[in-house]
């Protein structure tokens, strides 16, 4: 029996031990769902607050997670998951996951600090037969050019001889992480397509949607043209939205008669994207083909979806000359400073690029959000004497704002909706100044 077949009858059998490497929005449920399936998982991560958190069995991702508070509290007492900071622990560990974030900077180059990281660490550590799979999404071409080679060089062994190689990258979105994890399909990607099928193996156990086995190119290359595709599609909305502000028409009555055409589906604009995900990974895609693809469409629709904050600032400028009132001299609220709403998670937040952008325009900007610690003041009270109120996020909360109220707390009697929460006809009857991204109709 070959190494290949050894582990896929440690699969089997629920024998194989796993660790999970990074702990955070993907990790820690994944880590959590493969104890509950009976197997013995270690987690790694390197916030020693974060391991005492989890060790507790307390959630250390706050927000709205159906399930996953419950779950975790129950492998941590039943010892079928436990974490630490420590690779050396996992020495006799037959599979190896790794989720840890793997950003772009300024020049959409990836950084890739955590995952050589990690890969150093687990090589100086990595049995014979061990199986290691990246789930984190990377740019195409990340297995054979950065995981192989350090793997190779930190742990002196050959890859496909000694240890194997995998790819299958997570499809999550906060507020759904165990949901997408059990109901997504996953592509699972082999650097032989007997490793392939080991990954389907090991998925089955937690995933009750397709698996389908690839190359790791081509598993690479999907998870980033599938965020791509997204951010394409989110960019058209945001740019249709801007058009019908500027005719004077409503974004969400075009686009619902758009969308009666068979094969159209026109989606939501806002005010901007944000997450680990989408604003990183189509230069991801880009990054695997730079020097061989003049590339048009994903930069613009990179632009595109960078700019809706400055555009929630241009409707609140706007608002501000109809009250008379200069933009460096006003007080303004920004409700909701997460990316998604019910969540926590401040990664690439658009509201943390509009308050930069207000403040070094002078304004004073305060902050409202009911899950992100810091700003989880009174909302009232932090509206009371300001000069406008900027919907961000569209958080439960927001939904069921006192409109009176909030006018009678407000200095200057101003509402911006960029999440199209607030009926524009019911904050003007409150006596509001009403601006909202895709409503040209309330312009004076």
């Amino acid at each position: 029996m070959n190494d290949l077949e050894l582990l896929a009858e440690k699969i089997n059998n629920q024998q194989a031990r796993l660790a999970v490497i990074g702990l955070g929005y993907v990790g820690l449920p994944v880590a959590c769902m493969f104890a509950d399936k009976g197997f013995n998982v270690i987690g790694v991560d390197i916030k020693t607050e974060r391991i005492d958190q989890i060790n507790r069995g307390h959630c250390p991702i706050e927000g709205y997670e159906p399930g996953l508070p419950e779950l975790l509290s129950r492998v941590i007492t039943e010892g079928k998951l436990v974490v630490t900071t420590d690779y050396d622990r996992l020495s006799d560990v037959d599979i190896i996951l790794i989720d840890v974030e793997t950003p772009t900077n300024e020049q959409h180059i990836p950084q890739y600090v955590a995952l050589r990281s990690a890969c150093q660490s687990l090589g100086s550590v990595l049995k014979d037969g061990a199986l290691v799979i990246v789930e984190s999404t990377i740019a195409p071409g990340t297995m054979a050019n950065v995981v192989r080679p350090v793997l190779e060089e930190s742990s002196g062994r050959k890859s496909n001889s000694d240890f194997f190689l995998g790819v299958c990258p997570e499809r999550v979105m906060p507020g759904k992480l165990l949901a997408n994890l059990q109901n997504m399909s996953r592509v699972c990607g082999g650097e032989t397509p007997a490793v392939a099928a080991v990954l389907q193996l090991l998925y089955r156990n937690i995933v009750e949607a397709d698996l389908d086995p690839a190359d790791l190119i081509t598993a690479e290359l999907t998870k980033t043209a599938e965020n791509a595709y997204r951010d394409v599609n989110i960019a058209f909305a945001n740019e249709l939205a801007l058009i019908c502000q500027a005719a004077g028409a409503d974004f969400l009555r075009v686009r619902a008669l758009v969308n009666k055409s068979p094969g159209r589906n026109v989606l939501f604009a806002g005010a901007g994207v944000g997450g680990h995900c989408i604003p990183k990974d189509p230069w991801l895609l880009a990054y695997g083909v730079r020097d061989k693809v003049e590339l048009k469409l994903i930069p613009a629709a990179r632009y595109v979806n960078d700019s809706m904050p400055y555009q929630i600032a241009k409707l609140l400028q706007d608002a501000l000359i109809q009250a008379g009132k200069p933009l460096n001299q006003a007080k303004v609220a920004i409700l909701g400073y997460a990316y998604l709403e019910e969540s926590d998670d401040t990664r690439n937040s658009p509201s943390e690029t509009l308050a930069q952008y207000l403040k070094e325009k002078g304004v004073d900007a305060v902050i409202h959000d009911p899950f992100v610690e810091g700003y989880q003041t009174d909302l009232y009270t932090l509206i009371e004497g300001c000069d406008g109120v900027i919907i961000m996020v569209a958080h439960q909360a927001y939904k069921k704002l006192d409109l009176s109220k909030i006018k009678s707390l407000l200095r200057t009697p101003i509402l911006v909706d960029g999440r199209f929460l607030i009926n524009g006809e019911e904050a003007q009857a409150a006596g509001l100044i009403f601006r909202g991204i895709g409503q040209g109709a309330y312009y004076d």
